[in-house]
């Protein structure tokens, strides 16, 4: 059955667009060829030295120094080196660059490319990007994988997205809500006023400061004294309450889902938030993104500003770590993702050791987006002999996925110090609460204010302004009222007081009745027809009872 597929696989393409595949005897001799060449280039590395030029880059590729004075490379880089050294059999020393530049300084001597690009070396180990400025030096083998570069920031203690009773809703919502606040009250006064202008038969217009007062009132879901007749005004009140019944709604809802399930934010997300926010940032000295940022035609050109204002600085180190006190002072790194998650994890394994709680170990965080991303790859001297006799293995070790194997096999499986730690316990901090001081610092200083104000105005402003009495005038008379008797004003629109119902003092008709307690309640014993019945007092059932019977 497969031989029969393979029949007709073969006659589909030697009679359309497969017939240089199997008809074509150049192609052959091409091949036939490439393989002599490349026969002939194993027998010459045979048995030959090698100097192998690296830097350090951990986890890509770094150098130990032995007691003897030798250096011993490590990482992946190496570990195709061994590779290809069992594969062809030669032996190789390593150089390492004056500086740990991958390109630049003032000697060749100081960068990787430099000591290439001068042939000081047969072949430089180290996943070098493939960046424009490097390709006019040294020749590129075939691509081993892609090297993302990304932002890593100290982590910050509050959401980019808001903090407290301010979450839920942007600034513009919020402005245009108090723009609402302040403009509804004097739109229910104008139109009052147009109505009973128009119907002055009708009801009275509103003042400002009841309409003002009802729709504060409103907002905090506070009932109003005022009792609106016309229909219209009726729908204007209807209006608004069914506005912050809605918004309410929303807000709780919102700030619920704040507090328990919204997903931490980042200040910085996308490189171009660097210039805007104007962060300062750091970056290797001599590395790729040096010269991604100072060249016109890359997309980055743009942070080169910053490079020469000074928010931007590149540092050389030897070892990733200690760029960590640059970024605990609030500078973001920009390096390889591989360099980032390792040391990411070396300091959480470091804080472990140490004791240090749970929550409080992930002091660094990366940024949801990449900075760039090139292919990276090993780099030799112009027209070397070594870039196709090694490209035809490098091809199957990238294609195996060993490289991404190799980069990831010292990390765990889960995400290191994620974005969202995902606490199973949300408890509120002062930060969360903030507004609420506030609101009660800005109430107290309000009142404050509003009262010495009265004061001035009532004591200080008025008496100015106060006619002197006329002498000539009669004095009021002073009505007697009996002491007994109390007097009771109050609004139509408001419920009588209860003094007004059942007097202050107990009626006289208790008098020598027994009063007794019933769940908090105060009843009188009244004997009925040979036996008792309580009846409640100071209620308003006790009128369905005549007592004076």
């Amino acid at each position: 059955m497969a031989a029969g597929v393979d029949l007709i696989i073969s006659a589909v393409c030697n009679a359309t667009f497969c017939e240089p595949i199997y008809d074509n005897p150049a192609l052959e001799t091409t091949h036939s060829k490439s393989r002599a060449v490349l026969n002939t280039l194993a027998k010459e590395v045979n048995g030959a030295h090698l100097k192998i030029a690296t830097f350090n880059n951990f986890p890509m590729s770094w150098v130990e120094r032995q007691e003897n004075g030798t250096h011993v490379g490590r990482g992946v880089a190496f570990t195709i080196v061994d590779i290809l050294r069992e594969k062809f059999n030669f032996t190789y020393e390593i150089v390492v660059p004056e500086k740990n530049f991958e390109m630049g300084g003032k000697m060749p001597e100081e960068s990787l490319v430099g000591m290439v690009n001068v042939s000081n070396v047969d072949m430089a180990a180290a996943f070098v990007p493939k960046v424009w400025q490097y390709q006019r030096k040294v020749d590129f083998s075939t691509d081993l994988d892609e090297g993302v570069w990304i932002m890593m920031l100290k982590r910050p203690k509050e959401s980019a997205a808001g903090s407290g009773l301010l979450a839920p809703f942007t600034s513009h919502v919020w402005y245009l809500i108090l723009v609402a606040v302040l403009a509804y009250g004097p739109c229910i006064t104008l139109l009052t006023r147009l109505r009973s202008k128009i119907m002055p038969e009708d009801e009275q217009p509103i003042k400002l400061s009841p309409s003002f007062w009802f729709v504060y009132g409103a907002f905090i879901k506070q009932g109003t004294n005022l009792a609106p007749e016309a229909n219209t005004t009726r729908v204007l009140f209807t209006t608004w309450w069914l506005f912050i019944i809605l918004l309410s709604a929303f807000y709780t809802a919102n700030l619920t889902a704040f507090l328990t399930l919204s997903k931490f934010t980042l200040d910085i997300e996308y490189p171009k938030d660097l210039y805007k926010k104007n962060y300062r940032w750091v970056a290797a000295e001599g590395s790729a993104v040096q010269y991604i940022v100072a060249a016109p035609n890359e997309n980055l050109y743009y942070l080169n500003a910053m490079v020469k204002n000074g928010r931007a600085e590149f540092r050389s180190f030897q070892n990733h770590s200690e760029y960590l006190p640059m970024v605990k002072n609030g500078a973001v790194l920009v390096k390889e993702r591989d360099a980032i998650e390792h040391t990411m994890y070396a300091d959480y394994l470091q804080k472990a050791r140490e004791g240090v709680a749970e929550a409080d170990r992930c002091t660094y965080v990366v940024a949801p987006n990449k900075f760039m991303a090139k292919r990276r790859g090993f780099i030799y001297p112009r027209n070397s002999k070594l870039k196709p006799l090694f490209d035809s293995i490098l091809w199957f070790i990238n294609q195996a996925g060993l490289v991404n194997f190799l980069k990831s096999r010292d990390l765990p499986s889960t995400k290191i110090c994620p974005l969202d730690l995902q606490s199973k316990d949300r408890q509120l901090r002062n930060s969360d609460l903030i507004m609420t001081y506030m609101i009660m610092i800005v109430g107290l200083c309000a009142a404050s204010a509003i009262f010495i104000g009265e004061v001035v105005v009532k004591r200080y402003v008025r008496i100015k302004f106060r006619k002197p009495a006329d002498k000539t005038k009669e004095k009021r008379k002073k009505t007697k009222f009996n002491k007994s008797s109390t007097v009771h004003y109050y609004y139509d629109s408001k419920p009588p007081p209860y003094d007004a119902i059942f007097g202050k003092s107990k009626p006289k008709l208790l008098e020598g009745r027994q009063l007794k307690v019933v769940n908090g309640r105060e009843y009188l014993v009244v004997e009925f027809n040979g036996g008792s019945r309580l009846v409640p007092v100071r209620t308003p059932s006790a009128f369905l009872y005549n007592l004076e019977k």
